[in-house]
């Protein structure tokens, strides 16, 4: 495959990222192991759409030591990282994809990508299975079926499969135990004020903090700003994870009143409009937003724009916003997922839990596929145990097993 990349020169560099990772990423070494003796996915065509660093090329090199042609492009404008991009490129991965991409070209290289025919998708925010049921749907008969890493794509398919238009199975890596306890929760946790802290170079210890949303995510992120030394606020529309907020020792607030007294906001919710006009019409000067949902549209950049009389780049994806009685906003990674648009995304051995699982979820689609309604399912158990048994092997630890006399106890009627 003929890769579309900004610089194979930079190789070198991604090369020395990549095997960094490859360091800290036993279960996905072991695997690797497995496959390279057994070729599992010989000769099958694989599309992976995911934020493209070092983590989601080694994944990439695990698959195509598999037997299965790769084709990668990144799923996000800000998140692919050139040097790694062109390491993959020498590998032998087709790769379609560079830093600061405009909407055209981040397009095109999801075409560009889908012209290598794919059978198993790996899908991040569900911009691959959505070309696949428009522009591309005619390639969508020969989709054994795929993978989808996040909630909000996980939302999406859910959309597709209730109307009844989903084409083809597609699991959920996000709900499996081994993803979104440990991904969702620590990684994004750490990585989102990794990101923070990197781009402001600026104290977290005694600011307000204020966390919208408290799925696996909004945990994640709230606890490491504690641990940061931060007075935490959450905003939530659900009455069952707010009353969880609560007893985990949170202040909650609507975001109208949380507004007026955030330092740092950080959405993570899936959802659109999540700080809007009114609420950015209370924030006090200074405050600092960013976003670590999928998509740029849970904080209105289009209403900030409109209440500024100027705006000017600070710092690296530090955005100065003055509004017209001269408080300063500030935006952070133009809204995008600030822990990838200004970080280097999840640690490494979170990423290592969660690829496994996409690399094993690939290998159940293909034995599978044939059994498996066109709707959204979830990964055998067996899976996500075989996966935590594997890291914790590699980490050291060893656990109880039960008895029989304890096994039948339990299965008792």
């Amino acid at each position: 495959m003929k890769s579309i990349i900004r610089d194979p020169k930079l190789a070198p560099q991604g090369w020395d990222k990549i095997h960094w990772v490859m360091e800290h990423m036993p279960v996905l070494n072991s695997l690797n192991e497995e496959f390279g003796r057994t070729k599992p996915l010989a000769g099958v065509n694989m599309v992976v759409t995911v934020h493209l660093e070092a983590k989601t090329a080694y994944l990439c090199m695990v698959l195509k030591n598999a037997g299965a042609n790769v084709a990668v492009t990144g799923s996000n404008p800000l998140s692919t990282q050139d040097d790694v991009a062109a390491a993959l490129a020498e590998s032998g991965v087709g790769v379609y994809a560079w830093y600061n991409t405009t909407p055209a070209e981040y397009d095109q290289f999801l075409h560009h990508a889908l012209d290598t025919r794919p059978q198993i998708i790996i899908d991040d925010g569900g911009d691959l299975v959505s070309l696949l049921h428009g522009e591309r749907a005619d390639l969508a008969a020969q989709v054994m079926g795929g993978s989808e890493e996040t909630t909000t794509g996980v939302l999406r398919l859910r959309a597709l499969a209730a109307q009844g238009r989903l084409k083809f199975p597609m699991i959920s890596v996000n709900d499996a135990d081994c993803k979104h306890l440990f991904d969702n929760r620590y990684g994004t946790g750490q990585s989102v004020w990794d990101g923070i802290m990197r781009t402001t170079n600026l104290s977290i210890a005694g600011k307000t903090v204020v966390v919208a949303g408290y799925g696996w995510c909004g945990k994640g992120v709230a606890m490491r700003a504690r641990g940061l030394g931060a007075h935490v606020i959450v905003t939530e529309i659900n009455p069952i994870k707010a009353a969880e907020a609560v007893f985990d020792g949170y202040q909650v607030l609507p975001m109208l009143q949380a507004a007026e007294a955030g330092d740092v906001f950080v959405t993570v919710t899936g959802c659109n409009d999540v700080i809007r006009r009114e609420h950015l019409e209370r924030m006090k000067p200074g405050a600092m937003l960013a976003n670590a949902g999928h998509f740029d549209v849970e904080i209105n950049k289009n209403d900030l724009s409109a209440l500024a009389k100027s705006t000017r780049t600070v710092r690296k994806n530090i955005e100065e916003f003055e509004l017209a009685d001269g408080r300063k906003l500030y935006l952070l990674a133009e809204g995008r997922l600030v822990n990838l648009a200004a970080g280097d995304g999840h640690p490494t051995e979170i990423m290592d839990l969660s690829f496994a699982m996409q690399a094993l979820a690939a290998l159940h689609i293909l034995k599978n596929h044939q059994s498996m309604s066109n709707d959204v399912h979830n990964l055998p158990p067996e899976l996500d145990w075989r996966v935590a048994h594997l890291k914790l092997a590699a980490m050291g630890v060893r656990i109880d097993a039960l008895t029989s006399c304890q096994t039948d106890y339990l299965h008792q009627a």
